[in-house]
């Protein structure tokens, strides 16, 4: 059966660090930015208008501190997923997992890890400055996009609550006036194939279109022995279209729609194994007895599953945009419903074992299940006044359903949840130059929320099966920016903002009468401090940014762990506080026909409490494991997982000119990671630091109507783990350490092509 999954761009999504494309937008439409400039160069003077606040403005003046992924040169960086984003973005990180609701995003070190249904994330995701139910939603559906915006640290005040740490806001194509079409393929040496296109224009006096359509498959960089499929592939389409009707001067309404349609299989190679390692510790299940043919290292693409382990989804819906001129005021409202499912099917002992015993054949079925409704109204006042204002309100409702089964023969579950959430929510944001080139920014948010659930236990004893439970909560977050002007091209920021994150029920196995009534978990929250320059030199040819953020985190909200049945479990709860800081740069150059990119992040990220934090697997009393039950350690001032010291990209594009209007291409891209942890103090899931290279070289016309590039992606040949699963209890207590490898984990090369007319 044919199924399929989205990814960023088949070629056609190559983005570049901010400071590389121009932009162009209107006050009153901020979604309209950068329509008709999208895949050309920046020019010297020219300005990136981006709407971090809601309005459209130029990035260097933005109190905030802020990266733009558009859709040029990223190609040589080899982003072509969503998950890819971190390569560009050095303060993002995206974890995959064996499917994309287990994933995780985290910036600046943070990052909500729960598996449960209804758990707000740290980092939003928004399209078209509508949020998305599920993160998840977002490795499966990148539509025709414009450009990226990464805003680092706390965005409650304009956001709410799913922004605590940051977020990510993908804004696609609108209508153009005149008629385009552009068309990317893709096509690799491990054979991948994509190819999307999208085509846009009037239909009228007063009417404008543009549709979208993508299509992907990769069979994947794992070998199942046991039936000879490759498998850590996808498949995908996905397809959007949007209707702009201008009836006057005064009114613009934009209907969106979109529709994806994706698959995915799963495949976790073993790349280290005890020596006395059993399958549930029973006699003769040795790796050799239950992965015929499997040879365990670092460097292993193979697997043994007698179960196809894989992900379906399909989703859609759309929005309805409304942007109306009163006065000098724009009235902008947004309507959304959008409604998604996920199926997923686990190999969950991952071996082919056919033994008495059976334990070669417990799986993991389970589904995801989301309905969001939203609507939000925005008065803006005009942009060319020394007082300026956004007021706002916003009401939200999403709705999700999880059933999952984990058996037969080991680990067993089987039980049905749901969860709601209400949210109505009111926020002003004013600017007040009120020196010349001194400007002072304030803002604040009153958000109500009611969440509520229901548990039931299918292998429960009747009268203790069913569970249910409500919670209502008021909060208020706040910022406040000072922004000074030295010259119109160098300026300096300071800002304070406050972050906060809705309070919420941990629905996963395990969850009985003990967490039913201890309520919900307490709402996460934040206090962000930051200082920045933005400068740009040389007839704005040379930009040089830097931020230096500090921000603490109070009643963090973590995965944590219990036992069931012999097998971990993990729930989520408060485990303390924890503080993020650093610095980060951005720089960009252009020289003729040399352009030169960067981004730099040096990350301290420590808990500042946490007690009791679950142990790893294995881990023993002198390496801090205190006996209890469950048993714990602390990880009060240790390190943050995911939170790499050290993250940079540099990337290179030179085009010179070949005579006529041809020019040649060359690429480069260099992105390095320092070492960091994937799960608490782990020695198992410890990844070392790594440098991936990618190289391009082609030709394209002078105007970028067409372009043909020959790539090689990780051309050194560096084998990394973007995340790691300790298996060790599920084999008799020995080192079982599994890997989700990353789409370059070896060398590949490919072709990209693209037209644009």
């Amino acid at each position: 059966m044919l199924t399929f999954r989205n990814t960023v761009g088949l070629g056609a999504l190559a983005a570049a660090i901010a400071l590389t494309q121009p932009a162009l937008a209107q006050d009153a439409a901020p979604q309209a930015a950068a329509a008709d400039t999208a895949g050309t160069d920046a020019a010297a003077g020219s300005e990136i208008i981006v709407t971090a606040q809601k309005r459209a403005e130029n990035v260097q003046n933005v109190p905030l501190a802020v990266s733009v992924v558009a859709p040029t040169a990223l190609k040589a960086a080899g982003v072509t997923q969503f998950q890819d984003l971190g390569k560009v973005a050095p303060s993002l990180t995206v974890r995959p997992a064996e499917h994309p609701v287990n994933a995780n995003i985290s910036l600046r070190g943070v990052g909500t890890f729960a598996f449960g249904i209804g758990v707000e994330p740290s980092v939003a995701v928004l399209v078209d400055e509508v949020p998305l139910a599920f993160q998840a939603r977002a490795f499966t559906d990148l539509p025709d996009v414009e450009r990226i915006e990464v805003l680092r640290g706390p965005q409650s005040t304009l956001y709410g609550k799913s922004a605590s740490a940051g977020l990510i806001n993908i804004i696609t194509r609108n209508p153009t006036d005149v008629l385009k079409v552009r068309a990317n393929a893709l096509v690799t040496t491990d054979q991948e194939y994509g190819a999307n296109f999208s085509v846009s224009g009037p239909a009228g006096n007063s009417l404008g279109y543009v549709f979208s359509a993508s299509y992907s498959k990769w069979d994947g960089n794992v070998h199942n022995l046991f039936n000879g499929k490759k498998v850590n592939g996808r498949e995908a389409f996905s397809t959007r279209a949007k209707l702009r009707w201008e009836p006057s001067a005064d009114a613009k309404i934009t209907l969106s729609l979109n529709y994806l349609n994706g698959n995915s299989t799963v495949g976790r190679p073993f790349i280290r194994m005890g020596a006395n390692a059993l399958l549930r510790g029973s006699a003769g299940l040795t790796p050799a007895a239950t992965m015929p043919g499997v040879n365990v290292s670092l460097t292993n693409q193979d697997i043994s599953n007698n179960y196809d382990s894989r992900t379906k989804y399909q989703g859609g819906g759309g929005n309805l945009r409304g942007e109306f001129g009163i006065g000098e005021h724009t009235l902008i409202s947004i309507t959304s419903y959008d409604k998604f499912r996920l199926d997923d099917y686990l190999d969950q002992d991952d071996t082919s074992t056919a033994s008495a015993t059976n334990f070669g054949n417990n799986i993991q079925v389970g589904a995801f299940k989301s309905s969001l409704f939203t609507q939000e109204l925005r008065l803006l006042s005009p942009s060319d006044k020394p007082f300026r204002y956004t007021l706002g309100a916003y009401v939200g409702h999403v709705s999700f359903e999880r059933p999952f089964l984990r058996g037969p023969y080991f680990s067993q579950a089987d039980w049905f949840a749901t969860s709601k959430s209400t949210q109505v929510s009111g926020f002003v944001q004013a600017d007040w130059e009120f020196m010349p080139h001194a400007t002072l920014t304030g803002g604040g948010r009153v958000q109500n929320e009611k969440v509520s659930y229901t548990f039931h236990d299918n292998r429960a004893a009747v009268g203790s099966q069913d569970f249910a439970g409500s919670a209502s909560d008021t909060a208020g977050t706040w910022k406040a920016s000072l922004r000074y002007e030295f010259t119109p091209t160098v300026n300096v920021f300071a800002t304070y903002a406050t972050g906060y994150k809705g309070q919420t029920f941990d629905l996963t196995t395990g969850f009985n009468a003990a967490r039913a009534a201890a309520g919900p978990i307490r709402p996460e929250t934040s206090k962000d401090r930051e200082i920045g320059i933005r400068t740009q030199l040389f007839d704005r040819r040379v930009t040089f940014n830097v931020t230096y953020f500090n921000t603490d985190y109070k009643d963090l909200q973590a995965q944590t762990i219990e036992v069931v049945g012999g097998t971990n479990n993990f729930r989520l709860t408060n485990v303390g506080g924890l503080k993020t800081q650093g610095v980060e740069v951005d720089a960009m150059g252009r020289f003729g026909d040399l352009s030169l990119n960067g981004s730099l992040t040096y990350l301290d990220a420590k808990y500042t409490s946490y007690a009791r934090a679950q142990c790893y697997p294995l881990q023993t009393a002198a390496q801090g494991c205190v006996a209890g039950s469950p048993s714990y350690q602390d990880m009060t001032g240790a390190r943050a997982i995911q939170a790499p010291k050290w993250k940079w990209t540099a990337g290179m594009e030179y085009a010179p000119s070949l005579g006529g209007s041809l020019r040649g291409v060359a690429q480069a891209n260099v992105q390095y990671t320092s070492a960091q942890n994937y799960t608490l103090r782990d020695p198992e899931t410890f990844q070392t630091h790594y440098t991936i290279v990618n190289v391009g070289l082609g030709l394209r016309d002078e105007d970028r109507k067409w372009e043909v590039t020959a790539f090689v992606n990780n051309l050194l040949d560096r084998q990394y783990f973007p995340s790691l699963v300790n298996s060790a209890g599920n084999w008799g207590s020995n080192i079982a350490t599994q890997a989700v490898l990353p789409r370059d984990f070896r060398r590949y090369g490919g072709v990209r092509a693209s037209l644009s007319f």
